[in-house]
C-alpha cells in the first residue's frame, strides 16, 4: 500500500513527524485550530500537510473533493475540503480522517506551545509571500536560539515562539 505525504512550501520541519501519524487513519492532515480530538470534525482543517494512504476509498474521496470545487467556485481548496469532509457517503464507507495536533504541527493560527515536541511550523493564516518569508525566518531564528540552550533549560523552561513578521 502506498502512502503519500503532500505539503505546502511554507512549512519548516524541525524533526521527524512520521511517528505522529496513526496507522488506523486513511487521511491525515494538519489543523489551523485543534479541538483536542484527532477524529473530531470540529477541528479546523489545514490541507497544507496531507498524509494519505492510497486506497480506493481515499482516491474516491480525493476525486469527490476535486469535483466539489466546481460547486464552490469562489472557495479555496481548503474551504471546499471543510465542506466535503462530513460527506455521508464517505462516512458510511468508513473513511477515517484524522487531524494532527498543533502541538506537533503548529502554525501561526495556533503555534505549538512546546518546542520540545514540535515537528513542523506552518506559515498558515499569513497572507503574502513577504509576510510568510519574514515569519519563517523568525521561526528559524527562534529554533536556533532554542537549540543553543542547555538541554536542561530546554526541557524545564522552553521558550515560546516570537511569531514576528506576520
Amino acid at each position: 500500500m502506498a502512502i503519500n505525504l503532500e505539503q505546502d512550501a511554507d512549512i519548516v520541519w524541525f524533526r521527524n513527524p512520521f511517528h505522529h501519524f496513526h496507522p488506523d487513519a486513511d487521511f491525515q492532515l494538519s489543523s489551523d485550530h485543534y479541538a483536542g480530538d484527532p477524529f473530531s470534525t470540529d477541528n479546523h482543517a489545514n490541507t497544507g500537510m496531507l498524509y494519505i494512504k492510497s486506497t480506493p476509498l481515499t482516491i474516491d474521496f480525493l476525486n469527490l473533493w476535486q469535483r466539489a470545487r466546481q460547486f464552490y467556485p469562489g472557495l479555496h481548496s481548503q474551504e471546499v475540503f471543510n465542506k466535503v469532509k462530513n460527506c455521508p457517503v464517505m462516512r458510511e464507507r468508513g473513511l477515517r480522517i484524522k487531524y494532527i495536533s498543533t502541538e506537533y504541527f503548529g502554525g501561526i493560527c495556533e503555534p505549538s506551545r512546546n518546542m520540545s515536541s514540535v515537528c513542523t511550523m506552518h506559515a498558515n493564516c499569513c497572507v503574502g509571500l513577504e509576510n510568510k518569508s519574514c515569519y519563517l525566518k523568525s521561526v528559524l531564528e527562534d529554533w536556533k536560539n532554542y537549540l543553543a540552550l542547555p538541554p536542561a533549560v530546554r526541557e524545564s523552561n522552553p521558550p515560546s515562539w516570537s511569531l514576528s513578521g506576520c
